[in-house]
């Protein structure tokens, strides 16, 4: 008996390989829905990223540019009439007297900071990663420099490194030396400003090296003491190696973050005396708003001076990172 076919019983026709296609959803009306691009959700998550750094980073790089290629007074500043004078301001500040000194103590001021923060953190971390009783309660008390304001922070170290009233000199009485003028003297002014730096900048370090070292497999630690190894030579071969990565990251970041310190330098000695501790960025600030006639082009000069300092370190920094990861 012959079975007759309605148009319901109809099947699709198996392809080639035998799996039959697959037909699209079909939406109300008959109509198939067209398909949305990945692309637009993309772009409406980067959006809101993309405003942001354009406000907040590409367009005062901008100003930022277009002040040290003008001469700006304060009355140009609010009328936006200043005439374009190029390399001018450059070339000023090159030929400024105060230009050698500032560098001088910017790199030392860093390279001092960095070595010490680093070298502190990283014996601290270790230190607390015994875990030893009370570890959790002392890394918190350890925090408290880095969480101070760093007005406080400053301001705390002016009055302990006072010539006349500071607790150091009281303590270097009690043991037979005589008084420092740490701040008033030029020998020992960015001494004073890069012990307070160190201290304020050690937590940061200990943080992210201490978070580095629980990443490090203990197996390693317990086969290099099988092998023999003490624990001067299990941290030279296998924790320091291991830590390679986050050591990258922290001094990253310590040396873009003590290039710019200014805070902590103007509250203390304001960059002196006589300039004896006058960075950059205290150079910066003293050019375009520490004086009557404020300089703002002469200041910005001077600001993106840093800038290209901290972009030659950030791509050094890149290099170096892609060479270790090829090799």
């Amino acid at each position: 008996m012959n079975r007759t076919t309605h148009p319901t019983d109809r099947r699709p026709v198996p392809d080639r390989a035998g799996a039959a296609p697959a037909d699209p959803p079909v939406g109300r009306g008959g109509t198939r829905p067209r398909a949305r691009s990945p692309q637009w959700a993309a772009w409406a998550f980067l959006t809101p990223v993309t405003l942001y750094l354009v406000l907040f980073y590409a367009y005062p790089l901008y100003r930022n540019l277009d002040l040290s290629l003008r001469d700006y007074t304060v009355r140009s500043f609010v009328q936006g009439d200043a005439p374009f004078t190029g390399l001018a301001n450059y070339r000023k500040v090159l030929d400024d007297p105060t230009f050698a000194p500032a560098l001088l103590h910017t790199a030392v001021f860093t390279a001092v900071c960095l070595v010490f923060q680093y070298a502190l953190g990283l014996a601290l971390a270790v230190f607390f990663d015994q875990h030893f009783r009370l570890s959790a309660t002392l890394r918190a008390l350890f925090l408290v420099p880095w969480l101070l304001p760093l007005i406080v922070s400053a301001s705390t170290w002016s009055w302990m490194l006072n010539s006349e009233s500071g607790i150091v000199n009281a303590v270097l009485h009690a043991v037979g030396i005589g008084p420092v003028n740490w701040l008033t003297s030029p020998s020992w002014s960015l001494a004073s400003v890069i012990i307070a730096n160190i201290w304020i900048g050690v937590p940061f370090n200990l943080v992210v090296l201490y978070s580095g070292l629980q990443s490090v497999p203990a197996s390693l630690h317990e086969a290099a003491a099988l092998d023999g190894a003490n624990a001067w030579q299990r941290f030279r071969r296998v924790t320091f190696p291991l830590l390679r990565p986050v050591s990258a990251i922290t001094l990253l970041l310590g040396l873009v973050y003590t290039l710019k310190v200014f805070d902590i330098i103007w509250i203390m000695t304001k960059g002196g005396p006589a300039d004896s501790s006058t960075t950059f960025a205290t150079w910066s600030y003293r050019l375009g708003f520490g004086n009557l006639l404020p300089a703002f082009g002469l200041g910005a000069a001077v600001g993106n001076l840093l800038v290209v300092a901290a972009l030659v370190f950030g791509l050094v920094y890149l290099r170096v990172q892609r060479k270790q990861a090829l090799s």
